[in-house]
């Protein structure tokens, strides 16, 4: 179906984000994987561009553009080309909103120039290795002494931590009492920081070119100034870009399903059995029809939430929605398009068997399947 969510400057925007992946990023896109993350240089070349840097102010070095539909373009583009940058999304569409949003005119003098320029890549740290998504339940502290706070605690599957320069820290500052989501508190930490630690880089089954690590917090010493926002009020501000960070995932759910009929219709199209394509079978036309229809309806819940979250408007239970729909929906098209391609499916050389590994987490992080499912039916009996 024709969308209509972008106007002419995101097409613009889209052919230089596709002739920037077409050129620089799909042929190197495999040795990353390899080295489990990008390089540096990387982020540096998509400030740059001004890929990265749409929603950061005009005077800090940014694009000055309010439309996350930008960064839709991005992640639809990259994802087109079989190359999720995972850590870059981190980056662009979960972190940088907070500096955008919490930091104060100090604080952003101080860091978004940086941002801008390439020089500070941006993490994370919400969950524990105890805690999983009961973020209530942290136990990563920061006690105040003077002009200082001190970190100290563990964090773990922080994506793009191994390449992040300021890593945004969720830590408890004050005991939480009778409301356990009292007493939390958003801190800045520079990655060069003394006791500041990046621990194993995790071996996953796909997003290969995520750098995905464990962190640790001895006696990190930061200054009183790195405080993001409220002190104590941790929940607060991580509830204000929620709906982005399920929305950031459901956007590169669809645009993967998308790659993965692609793949699906040229491979049944080339490859005979019994004398012909496997595409002219009637099993093979109905799963191709199944998944077309499939994105048809992820694209069309996408676009609408995109239109509401443009305007400020889409609540916490309507994204869940989406991102329940969309990442569930990417893994039964991806799943059918594989199985399209048989035992090649299965192998890592086609890019199929890459989209079927990358799609499961898609159903877990930023909130697994089934709490999305608990925020929808508390806001039916609302």
């Amino acid at each position: 179906m024709k969308r209509t969510i972008f106007a002419d400057e995101h097409e613009d925007f889209r052919n230089l984000v596709r002739r920037f992946v077409a050129g620089e990023v799909a042929d190197e896109f495999p040795k990353w994987e390899a080295l489990g993350a990008p390089p540096r240089e990387f982020f540096r070349r998509v400030a740059e561009l001004g890929i990265s840097t749409t929603a950061i102010p005009e005077r800090f070095g940014g694009g000055g553009q309010g439309s996350y539909l930008f960064n839709v373009v991005v992640a639809e583009e990259f994802v087109r080309a079989h190359a999720n940058v995972g850590s870059l999304r981190v980056h662009m569409d979960v972190v940088l909103p907070y500096l955008l949003h919490l930091a104060n005119e100090e604080q952003q003098e101080r860091w978004l120039p940086g941002v801008a320029a390439g020089d500070l890549v941006l993490a994370i740290a919400m969950t524990e290795p105890g805690t999983g998504s009961d973020l209530a339940a942290i136990t990563t502290t920061a006690r105040r002494d003077g002009d200082d706070w001190i970190i100290n605690g563990a964090k773990t599957f922080i994506s793009g931590g191994a390449n992040a320069d300021l890593v945004l820290v969720v830590a408890r500052t004050s005991p939480s009492g009778d409301n356990r989501r009292a007493g939390l508190s958003l801190l800045v930490v520079p990655t060069a920081t003394l006791g500041f630690v990046v621990g194993r880089k995790m071996e996953k089954i796909g997003l290969h070119a995520q750098d995905t690590v464990d962190l640790s917090f001895d006696d990190v010493r930061i200054p009183a100034a790195n405080l993001l926002g409220e002190e104590g009020q941790a929940f607060l501000h991580l509830g204000h870009n929620l709906a982005q960070e399920r929305v950031t995932i459901a956007v590169a759910a669809v645009s993967a399903a998308k790659a993965a009929l692609d793949l699906a219709l040229d491979y049944t199209a080339e490859r005979t059995v019994f004398g012909r394509p496997i595409g002219e079978f009637q099993n093979s036309k109905f799963v191709l029809a199944e998944c077309a229809t499939d994105i048809a309806a992820g694209q069309a819940l996408l676009d609408q939430a995109l239109v509401v979250h443009d305007s400020g408007e889409l609540d916490p239970a309507d994204s869940a929605k989406v991102k329940l729909f969309c990442t569930e929906m990417q893994s039964r098209v991806v799943d059918k398009c594989l199985q399209l391609h048989g035992g090649y499916g299965y192998a890592r050389e086609y890019p199929i068997s890459r989209l079927y590994a990358d799609a499961r987490v898609t159903r877990i992080y930023g909130g697994t399947s089934e709490v999305m499912k608990s925020i929808i039916a508390k806001s039916l009996r609302s």
